[in-house]
Parts: structure tokens; sequence; C-alpha cells
């Protein structure tokens, strides 16, 4: 599952592609301005945004530049404008991908699932961990074998953020600035708590302290 952003001001193409990729499992948030979307944004964690570019208010383009100053969020431009001028606009405003309307909703779920993967640096959905564990990174399924380990949601999500960065210490603000929203509150003993449970499950030796800094996710 991923929590997928969505800037369309066709009310009924945001409808069509909210259904669809809801009926794929994703969760989708609709916004129909630009305004809509930064406060969207800066509200909650997004896996990533699918932007129109001609939208009240400032354009998508203009919106993507704003946002990428401070948070690195992968994103799709879904446009009508297809020349080659607005296509080098896009990847210049820090875009992933770009798709020009009309399209097919099999080509956006296709390509969203590619950005998926690179983002894990993975050709496949089924992230292996050691002998014994792999996590889907699309279902966010940690698999012990052919079993299911349950988890807490941020424990699924903090599991989501070691592996997109193994081996790389990761701070204590880099993982509150990721698991909880804006109104929400970060709280140190809850994630130490999660640390415990996912080490717990894991192995103590797979999460590593790194002093009052933060925490490195080892990998075989």
């Amino acid at each position: 599952m991923q929590k997928i952003l969505l800037l369309e001001d066709d009310l009924n193409l945001s409808e069509t592609i909210k259904e669809y990729l809801e009926d794929e499992g994703h969760e989708v948030d609709s916004a129909y301005t630009s305004d809509e979307a930064i406060e969207k944004i800066y509200e909650k964690n997004y896996d990533i945004l699918l932007l129109d570019v001609m939208v009240p208010g400032i354009n998508g383009f203009e919106l993507l530049k704003k946002v990428k100053e401070e948070k690195d969020i992968p994103a799709i431009f879904i446009t009508s404008l297809n020349s080659v001028e607005d296509l080098e606009k896009g990847y210049k405003s820090g875009c992933d991908d770009y798709i020009r309307k009309p399209f097919a909703l099999k080509e956006l779920k296709l390509r969203i699932e590619a950005i998926l993967k690179r983002e894990f640096d993975s050709k496949e959905f089924m992230i292996k961990i050691d002998n014994n564990f792999s996590f889907d990174i699309q279902n966010l399924e940690l698999h012990k074998k052919d079993e299911i380990i349950p988890l807490h949601q941020k424990e699924k999500n903090l599991l989501k953020l070691f592996l997109k960065n193994k081996n790389r210490v990761i701070s204590h603000e880099e993982i509150y600035s990721n698991l909880w929203d804006y109104d929400e509150t970060p709280s140190d003993t809850s994630l130490r708590t999660y640390i415990k449970n996912l080490r717990k499950v894991l192995g103590k030796e797979r999460i590593v302290s790194v002093k009052k800094y933060g925490y490195k996710f080892i990998t075989e």
C-alpha cells in the first residue's frame, strides 16, 4: 500500500483515478488546487505525488519545486501538456515520471510500481532481509517463510524506512518526520518501543543504535 497525494482539478478524472488506485490497495488523498495540495503534503507523509500541472493556484511545476526544497517525495506529472519543452520543465522541476493525458489507468499503476521498486533499489516487491525474513514493500507485510508477522502500522513504516536506507545511519529527526504526521506528536518512548519490537522479531544485531544520533539497519 502506498500513501498517495493526487492533485487533479477535473473532478470526474480525480474520482476515477482515486477509485482505481484504492481498488489496487493504495491510500489516496485528493486535492483540487495547489494550495490544498501543499497543505496536505506538509500535514502528512506521502510515498508519491501525482500532479496535474494546470490547476488553480501555482502550476504543478512550481508546486513540485517548492515541495522539493523541503521534502524528497517521488512525483509523477499527469498532464495534457505534451510538448518536449513541457516535458523538460517537468523533469527540471524534480519529477520522476511524466504521463501525457489521456492515459490508461493500468499504465499509471505500472509507473507507480516502477518508482516503488526503484526507491528500494529492487526489481521485486519482496525484499529479502535474511534467510528467514522478507518484507513485501507493496503491502507492507513482514514475512517469515510463509507466515506474516503482525506489526504495528508505525513499525511497518519504520521497517520500510530502514529498508530504503540499508546500512545508513538514520537520525531520530528523520525517523520522526517519516513516522509521524504534522498533527501527531513524535514520541521517543514510542520509537524505542517500535525498535524493541522489531529487534525482538528480527534480532538485536539487525538494528544498531548509533550513540544518541539515530539507528542503522544492518543487512547481510
